[in-house]
């Protein structure tokens, strides 16, 4: 009598969800370790850097900006920018188009933190991505944005 596997593949190397799950994992683990030198989350990072990124494109931010460029949850940021302002890493100001909206900028403080952090995690996934040559990362990144539609 042949034994039914509860699951849908062979083996678990099979599983791109699981895959992607290993992967992360090991790429979250080295993010983390390098952060905590500077007192940052993951989390507390991405919005760092994302400031940055609008920062140098002249974009007006929002939380709602944030959180659609970053895809984390509107509690995370919310809980993330309080602590960022807390620190003075971040200034939540009048948005003059909605006066619902605060309109989120970076410190002088702020924009320190994270051109260093920026760099960390830079450096950090060049070493992880290496092991693709450059065809390949492309093909990666590309199958990440399908994913992202």
């Amino acid at each position: 009598m042949k034994n039914k596997s509860n699951f849908q593949v062979k083996k678990a190397e099979h599983s791109s969800g699981f895959l992607l799950w290993q992967v992360t994992t090991l790429w979250q683990r080295e993010i983390k370790n390098a952060l905590d030198i500077v007192n940052l989350s993951h989390s507390r990072f991405v919005i760092l850097a994302s400031l940055l990124w609008f920062k140098e494109q002249k974009i007006i931010v929002t939380q709602t900006t944030i959180i659609e460029h970053t895809k984390l949850d509107k509690m995370t940021v919310s809980k993330s920018l309080k602590t960022l302002e807390k620190n003075s890493f971040v200034l939540r100001t009048e948005n003059k188009i909605d006066t619902r909206a605060k309109t989120i900028i970076l410190t002088e403080n702020g924009i320190k933190l994270a051109i260093e952090s920026v760099k960390i995690v830079e450096d950090i996934d060049s070493k992880f991505f290496s092991k693709l040559n450059t065809e390949n990362k492309d093909k990666l990144n590309s199958l990440f944005s399908e994913l992202l539609l």
